[in-house]
C-alpha cells in the first residue's frame, strides 16, 4: 500500500475516534473520506462526562466487578445493570469478562493505560492551543468523593497504586475536600483527588473538530450505513452503503457500539457490549460546583462544564435501544443530594435527558491495531468509558499506523483480534 501524499483514507464512524483519526491523517497528507450511519448528533462522544483520566489505569474487567455486577444486576436503580436476556452475544461477552476479571490482568494493563490516558491529556494540552480550538479545557484534576469507610479504604487503595505508577494524586479528608470546594456544602467521608485528571465540554470538541476536518479538505458523508465489503487478495477494495461504493486506499474502522456488525460484515469477530449511559444538564449558578467529581458508591459523575453542570452515570448492558429507562435516571437524580446535599434536582423530562452507548470489550481494553487478515484495515474501537479520554492518543496512533511508523504507544495489548 502505497502512502505518498495521495493515498486516500476512509473513516467509518463520526465519534471523537473517527474524528481524531481524521484529524492526524489530514495532518499528515492523507486524504479523507469520514462516514457515518447518523448524522452525527447522536455519538457517545456528545453527552458524556468530558472526562480525561489517567485515573482510570484498571480496566472495567478487575477483580471485584463480577460479583458487584451480580449483585447489581437485578436491581434496575443501580449503577451496573445487565438486562437479563438469553442472547448469546451478551452471555458469550459475560463469559469473555470474567476471564478477564483477574489481578494478573489489571497489573499488565495498569502502566499501558497511564501512558496512553496520559498521551491522550498532552495532545489535549496541544490542541487547545491551536486557532479555531477553544473546548473549555481545564486541569482541576478529578475528585472521587466517598461517603462510606469500605469505599474510602479501596479508594485510597487505588490511590496508592496510582502513585506507585506516578500519578499526582493526594488522599483528602472531608474539611481538606469542603476547603476546595467552598461554594457548596458536601456530605463525605473524604475524597481522593487525581490531579493529573482533567476535563473538557466534548459539545465544543467535537463541532471544533468537525470544522478543522471539513476545512482541511476531509469529505464527510452523514446518513450512509455499512452494507458490505468488496474484498480482493486479502485487500478491502471499497465500502459498500446504503447511498453506494466508497473506495479508499486504507480503512479505519471505528463505529463505537456498531463495531462487532462492522467486522462481522468484514468476516471478523471483534465482541462489544453497548453499555448505555445517560446524562442531563443542570445550571450551575445557585452553589457552583468547581471541581469534577465521581461519587464514589453510586458510580455517578459530575461535570461544570459550559456554566453548567453534567450529571451522568449507569452503565446498562443490553442490545441497542432506544428506550429511556427512567429508574436509571432516578438512580442518577437520587444519589446527587446524598453527596451535594443543597441540590435538589428534580428528575429531568424526557427530552433534557440524554443517552448514549459506550462500546464495551470484555477486558476493558480498547482493540487498536491493523487487523491481520485485512491488510489495509486499521480497527480502533471498544473504548468503553474512555473514548473521550483516549480518543486523541488513538488518532495519533492510527496516523502513524498508516503512515508505517513507529508508534507513540506499545499496542500489542489492544490487538483488535485478540478474540478471533
Amino acid at each position: 500500500m502505497n502512502t505518498t501524499k495521495h493515498s486516500h483514507a476512509l473513516i467509518i464512524g463520526g465519534g471523537i475516534i473517527g474524528l481524531a483519526s481524521a484529524y492526524y491523517l489530514l495532518k499528515s497528507g492523507w486524504k479523507v473520506t469520514l462516514l457515518d450511519k447518523g448524522d452525527l448528533s447522536d455519538n457517545c462522544s456528545q453527552g458524556n462526562a468530558g472526562m480525561i483520566v489517567p485515573s482510570h489505569f484498571i480496566p472495567l474487567a478487575a477483580p471485584g466487578m463480577v460479583s458487584k455486577g451480580i449483585k447489581w444486576m437485578f436491581n434496575s436503580r443501580s449503577p451496573f445493570y445487565v438486562k437479563p436476556s438469553l442472547d448469546f452475544s451478551l452471555i458469550s461477552w459475560g463469559l469473555k469478562f470474567m476471564k478477564s476479571a483477574t489481578p494478573a490482568n489489571v497489573e499488565r494493563a495498569a502502566p499501558h493505560l497511564r501512558d496512553y490516558h496520559l498521551l491522550s491529556k498532552q495532545l489535549y494540552e496541544d490542541l487547545s492551543k491551536e486557532e479555531g480550538f477553544d473546548f473549555g479545557l481545564e486541569e482541576k484534576g478529578i475528585l472521587m468523593l466517598y461517603k462510606t469507610e469500605k469505599a474510602g479504604e479501596e479508594e485510597i487503595h487505588v490511590g496508592k497504586d496510582a502513585q506507585k505508577l506516578g500519578l499526582d494524586v493526594e488522599m483528602l479528608s472531608k474539611e481538606q475536600v469542603q476547603a476546595i470546594e467552598p461554594n457548596i456544602k458536601l456530605d463525605v467521608a473524604g475524597a481522593v483527588h487525581y490531579h493529573c485528571d482533567a476535563h473538557l465540554y466534548p459539545t465544543a470538541l467535537f463541532n471544533q473538530l468537525l470544522k478543522y476536518i471539513k476545512q482541511k479538505g476531509a469529505v464527510v458523508i452523514t446518513n450512509a450505513e455499512v452494507t458490505g465489503y468488496e474484498i480482493s487478495h486479502s485487500e478491502i477494495k471499497s465500502v459498500e452503503t446504503s447511498i453506494g461504493k466508497i473506495e479508499g486506499d486504507l480503512v479505519v474502522m471505528t463505529g463505537g457500539s456498531w463495531l462487532p456488525q462492522l467486522a462481522k460484515l468484514a468476516g471478523l469477530t471483534i465482541p462489544v457490549m453497548p453499555g448505555k449511559g445517560y446524562s442531563f444538564m443542570e445550571p450551575n449558578s445557585a452553589h457552583p460546583i468547581v471541581h469534577p467529581a465521581l461519587l464514589i458508591e453510586a458510580r455517578v459523575a459530575v461535570t461544570p462544564m459550559n456554566g453548567q453542570v453534567r450529571f451522568g452515570g449507569t452503565m446498562e448492558l443490553a442490545a441497542v435501544n432506544d428506550k429511556i429507562n427512567m429508574n436509571r435516571v432516578e438512580g442518577i437524580v437520587n444519589a446527587i443530594p446524598q453527596y451535594y446535599p443543597e441540590l435538589n434536582v428534580a428528575v429531568p423530562a424526557k427530552d433534557r435527558i440524554w443517552y448514549g452507548f459506550r462500546p464495551c470489550s470484555p477486558d476493558g481494553l480498547p482493540y487498536l491495531g491493523y487487523s491481520k487478515k485485512l491488510k489495509n484495515l486499521i480497527i480502533a474501537g471498544g473504548h468503553g468509558m474512555m473514548g473521550i479520554s483516549l480518543g486523541p492518543a488513538t488518532g495519533k496512533v492510527v496516523a502513524e499506523l498508516a503512515n508505517r511508523t513507529s508508534t507513540a504507544l506499545d499496542i500489542k495489548l489492544y490487538d483488535p483480534e485478540r478474540y478471533s
